[in-house]
């Protein structure tokens, strides 16, 4: 599988990054079965993917911990990034959200993001996070400052307990204040064929900067594999009700775009998701796809798409029928 530079940052990473929210389970995902889930890591790693992301936040603290477990003895082997920023265990930051009993708050603050480093490195299992993501950027009316945030960071880096900087859900104002303070490698921001809000200038800037982005939502949770009909309903809690893509009237045109697409799984000899996924890594400023999985055949499936090469005219074809869509229907 190809690798591609974190930013800046010496290290090499997979083109397709293991994304764990769902690993963590919890009502945005339901039951997930931990053993399951960490065949698929292993999978994923024995498929070529090194790259495995992982926050606090999902599943608090679930799934780090059900990483940690998997890379057990190939720490050496895989590149893992988690993130700090949604705090829960005290009344630091600004409210965020309340789910299962905990009050979450966007907390950036010096203190509060060395306890969390702390509490991820043991759930993890390691001695050193090679890429540290500040999840969600402070906000109210006084937020910590961002050269605070980011010198905290640096000091981590000097310690030795982490290797790279990175920071998602930013703004064009954010990257700057972050870069001015010093090295950022990567963002991660919500990017599909879908929803393409980084282009032009979000992209232009990290490619002047020297920022990786990391994409999440490639698959527009699940949307875009083509295996979720018009017939599919969702738990009031999940997820994807938020999604505007996933109204009936919307769903109906995207399984329409997809299954347009036959001719073109047929040619590369590809499944709908891999196809979308390839098209994502090849994208202008787009250096690494997020792509989820809790079964080993997923994880199987996801890696293919790291080395599948699809021509330049039916890239632009893709991209043509992807912006004749429009706008969702709010």
């Amino acid at each position: 599988m190809e690798k591609r530079k974190i930013g800046k940052s010496n290290i090499d990473a997979s083109v397709i990054c293991l994304g764990t929210w769902a690993i963590g389970g919890g009502p945005w995902w339901g039951d997930s079965d931990d053993q399951e889930s960490i065949k698929a890591i292993k999978a994923s790693v024995d498929a070529g993917i090194t790259f495995i992301d992982t926050a606090p936040a999902y599943g608090f603290g679930h799934s780090e911990e059900v990483v940690g477990k998997a890379v057990k003895g190939i720490r050496d082997k895989v590149v893992l990034s988690t993130k700090c920023g949604l705090w829960w265990h005290g009344d630091e930051g600004t409210h965020f959200f309340d789910m299962d009993g905990y009050t979450v708050r966007r907390c950036l603050k010096p203190e509060t993001m060395r306890r969390e480093l702390e509490l991820s490195l043991k759930r993890l299992d390691t001695d050193y996070i090679d890429l540290y993501i500040t999840h969600w950027q402070e906000a109210g009316d006084s937020p910590t400052p961002i050269a605070d945030t980011m010198g905290c960071l640096l000091d981590f880096k000097k310690e030795g307990k982490i290797r790279a900087i990175g920071a998602s859900n930013t703004s064009l104002d954010d990257i700057r204040e972050y870069t001015k303070n010093g090295q950022l490698d990567t963002v991660q921001e919500r990017y599909t064929m879908l929803d393409r809000h980084l282009e032009p200038d979000y992209t232009n800037l990290c490619g002047e900067l020297g920022v990786s982005i990391m994409a999440y939502s490639t698959l527009e949770q699940g949307l875009l594999t083509g295996k979720i009909g018009m017939d599919a309903v969702f738990s009031d809690t999940e997820y994807r009700n938020e999604i505007p893509w996933f109204k009936p009237e919307n769903r109906r045109k995207v399984l329409s775009m997809l299954s347009g697409w036959k001719d073109l799984t047929a040619k590369y000899d590809c499944t709908l998701a891999q196809l979308v996924v390839a098209w994502t890594a090849v994208q202008k400023g787009i250096t690494f796809p997020l792509v989820g999985a809790r079964k080993e055949r997923h994880a199987q499936e996801n890696a293919k798409a790291g080395a599948l090469t699809i021509e330049a005219d039916d890239i632009r074809r893709m991209r043509d029928d992807v912006e004749t869509l429009g706008e969702p229907v709010e």
